[in-house]
């Protein structure tokens, strides 16, 4: 049978409590209330009030210890029974404790979610009347890391498509802010759905760097890969050639354009854009080259030398996609699904501006990117039955 709790509060102290001292004063009233059910729960368990004796009593009392417990009034202090055997459990903190993890996971999603520490501080003092430094917040957040170490580590398949590329961000090591290389790849399954398959903070870009990052995808699993995407970044192109061999190699006409466009004048760009687009547009590659020789053969000149001569260089880069179905074009011939991505890091990171360490950004990064491939795998990228 449960316990029954005998409260003995005066009445005169109740009245001031409720009357005088508002919410502070039920929250005090509270406080004694909580206090006494606890009392009450390890006199059922020893089976004995205290300093009496009796036949059923099973161990002793020792004391007791605090605890902090957050309730809509404010943080109460509660006085925890202690007992000789250490056996004394309430149900009182069940509720608590799954808030609390709530409370943690809120945390963690606010980081995840762009907002600073500092912020994320102030936002938790006005809603729960508690205080949470901003060294507290960054300890809650290595909760993250486990998901992620498993999301980075978990093994992979086959992947037809890859869509790979890099962005710096600033991270402090030995006591100085150093740019860091994000490496991050996607890719799409035989199904057509796209995850992400990969990411890394290197020191820089180069060919030993991406080498060594997609050997550690094959290493993982990674197969079957026919075709990969990415801009015109030589030690980039290198490591895909070495670790993809075989595979079907895409300069990013994205980034392409860029290039061409950046030796352009302002009041010439805007045509020539134009003039590409149609050109990256065309329904067959024979028909692409026509329109090349025909933007070429208009724009010639020194104001177009530049230009044009990029154009002539890259274009059989640009041109590769034409060996794909023609409805999986559109979506393979940039990389703009990963600059789409990265946009979403650098409003995180324009919000955090300098990371603590390396170990910081693959976290926080990573759970992003954990919680956007969760949303990628709900739902088809490419039909690939056409």
């Amino acid at each position: 049978m449960a316990q029954q709790a005998n409260l003995t509060l005066e009445l005169d102290k109740v009245k001031d409590l409720l009357l005088c001292q508002g919410d502070t004063g039920v929250a005090q009233l509270l406080n004694a209330v909580l206090d006494q059910i606890l009392k009450a729960e390890a006199t059922e368990q020893i089976g004995a009030e205290s300093y009496k004796r009796s036949d059923n009593r099973t161990t002793q009392r020792n004391g007791y210890r605090t605890r902090e417990f957050t309730t809509r009034l404010g943080v109460l202090e509660l006085h925890i029974p202690k007992l000789r055997d250490g056996t004394f459990s309430t149900e009182l903190f069940k509720r608590y404790d799954r808030s609390e993890q709530a409370f943690q996971l809120a945390v963690m999603e606010m980081v995840v979610n762009g907002v600073s520490t500092r912020k994320v501080s102030a936002i938790v003092e006005q809603l729960c009347g508690r205080q949470v430094s901003k060294s507290t917040v960054s300890e809650l957040c290595k909760g993250l890391s486990e998901d992620v170490n498993q999301f980075k580590n978990r093994p992979l398949g086959e992947y037809c498509y890859v869509i790979t590329d890099a962005l710096y961000v600033n991270v402090r090591e030995d006591h100085k802010v150093v740019s860091k290389c994000l490496m991050i790849a996607l890719g799409i399954t035989p199904q057509g759905y796209r995850e992400v398959i990969g990411f890394e903070a290197n020191n820089g870009e180069n060919k030993e760097t991406w080498k060594s990052f997609f050997e550690g995808l094959k290493d993982r699993g990674l197969s079957g890969v026919k075709y990969v995407v990415s801009d015109d970044h030589g030690g980039l192109k290198k490591a895909v050639k070495e670790a993809f061999a075989g595979a079907m190699w895409q300069r990013c006409q994205a980034h392409f354009e860029r290039n061409i466009l950046s030796s352009v004048s302002d009041k010439h760009r805007i045509h020539l854009r134009q003039q590409l687009k149609d050109m990256f547009n065309a329904p067959s590659e024979e028909e692409a080259i026509r329109r090349k020789d025909l933007i070429i053969e208009n724009h010639s000149g020194k104001t177009f030398e530049k230009a044009m001569k990029c154009l002539e260089n890259g274009f059989d880069e640009v041109c590769v996609v034409y060996g794909l179905p023609e409805h999986h074009r559109i979506k393979m011939r940039t990389s703009n699904i990963i600059e789409r991505l990265n946009e979403e890091i650098r409003r995180r990171e324009r919000v955090i501006r300098i990371f603590p360490n390396e170990e910081s950004l693959e976290r926080l990064i990573g759970a992003l990117l954990k919680e956007i491939n969760d949303d990628w795998i709900s739902r088809k990228y490419i039909n690939m039955d056409l």
